[in-house]
């Protein structure tokens, strides 16, 4: 009865401000606690953006794609024979030539003096042996006379000899001569193509140094480079599909005619030549193409190909991140041989299994994550 008493006794508007005062502070009281409560409960998830491929049945075959050049099977990379300065050049990149076409000229002038000097010393021999001769008849008549000795005579003999080795080699040397003038002009030996050319006029090139590169007449073939690791592999191919990046329809069977017998010694590979079985009209010189080879008796490939960036190594174990409802996980997998930025995966995956393949050493076991649109899940 007490407590009511008190009420009582309290003025009226005084007990309505106190019952106002005491709501809201309970009001906001509670609002901070269920602020608290929520807050604390909050879990901040990292939630990254993916990029995924589904694995597939292996069912592709086995083999490698090597990109080349159409070149032609015949290359003459001609050169002078004398040293010069070049004063004329009669063609261009991709002209059309014939045998016996001037290509290029070197200044002649040094050369016809040679020729102008060993011809002088030809008349010079020739003066000198019929000096030796006309003494030799001379003397052969003292001597059937009993006028001179036969010492005497034998030195006539050997005088008129001596001229006569003199004829031929000033005679040896006019010769050589004439056919260094001669190769001052560069003559086309087969009828093609300049494929390219690496001196101009106004240039001194020395003898033997390539000024030019013609390609006969005759047929093409592509130019590729192949690892070591893969050369015999190469040899037992029995399917090599060439294809043109400028001739996307256009498809031929080759096959390989020319290995080299060394490694390019700056790329470590190996150049090879390819035939086409069934050339078209349309190749070009210069063009690049594409070289499929399909290992031996076709046989199809074990495991998956899986893009090589989808490899997370840990310590000496490849693995990669399975993705399944939006989590991932990591797997171990068996890899065999490598190849166009693709490993093969022996073991670990299965058909339909989701993969992430790039980005693989940001992410995190369990982690939640977004597959990009257009992506295969």
């Amino acid at each position: 009865m007490q407590p009511f008493l008190w009420f009582s006794k309290v003025p009226r508007k005084k007990l309505y401000y106190a019952l106002a005062a005491a709501a809201v502070f309970l009001c906001v009281g509670g609002i901070v606690i269920w602020k608290g409560h929520n807050q604390s409960h909050t879990v901040t998830q990292d939630i990254s953006l993916v990029r995924t491929a589904m694995i597939g049945a292996a069912n592709t075959m086995q083999g490698y794609t090597y990109s080349g050049e159409v070149r032609g099977r015949y290359e003459s990379q001609l050169a002078f024979q004398v040293t010069g300065k070049i004063i004329r050049r009669n063609v261009q990149l991709g002209s059309t030539v014939s045998t016996g076409d001037v290509l290029m000229q070197i200044d002649p002038r040094d050369l016809q003096q040679t020729v102008n000097s060993t011809s002088a010393q030809v008349y010079s021999a020739e003066s000198q042996l019929r000096l030796a001769e006309s003494n030799l008849h001379r003397y052969q008549q003292l001597y059937a006379q009993n006028a001179i000795s036969h010492a005497q005579l034998d030195q006539y003999e050997n005088a008129y000899e001596v001229a006569q080795a003199g004829v031929r080699q000033a005679s040896a040397q006019y010769a050589q001569g004439s056919n260094q003038l001669d190769y001052s002009l560069l003559y086309a030996d087969k009828s093609g193509v300049i494929s390219s050319i690496s001196a101009e006029a106004g240039q001194v090139v020395s003898a033997g140094q390539t000024v030019l590169t013609i390609v006969q007449d005759g047929e093409r073939e592509i130019e590729i480079s192949v690892p070591e690791n893969r050369i015999e592999e190469l040899r037992k191919a029995t399917q090599l599909t060439v294809s043109f990046w400028a001739l996307p329809n256009i498809k031929t069977e080759g096959s390989v005619r020319e290995i080299a017998p060394m490694a390019d010694p700056t790329t470590r590979t190996y150049k090879v030549r390819i035939s086409l079985l069934n050339p078209p009209p349309e190749i070009n010189l210069g063009m690049t193409a594409a070289v499929s080879v399909v290992s031996a008796n076709g046989q199809k490939a074990e495991g998956a190909l899986i893009p090589l960036s989808a490899i997370y190594q840990t310590n000496d174990t490849p693995n990669v991140w399975i993705v399944t409802d939006n989590s991932i996980h990591l797997r171990a997998v068996q890899i065999g041989s490598f190849g166009n930025a693709e490993v093969q995966v022996l073991s670990g995956l299965n058909p339909g299994d989701t993969i992430v393949t790039a980005g693989v050493h940001k992410l995190h076991e369990g982690q939640t994550v977004r597959i990009a649109d257009g992506d295969n899940q």
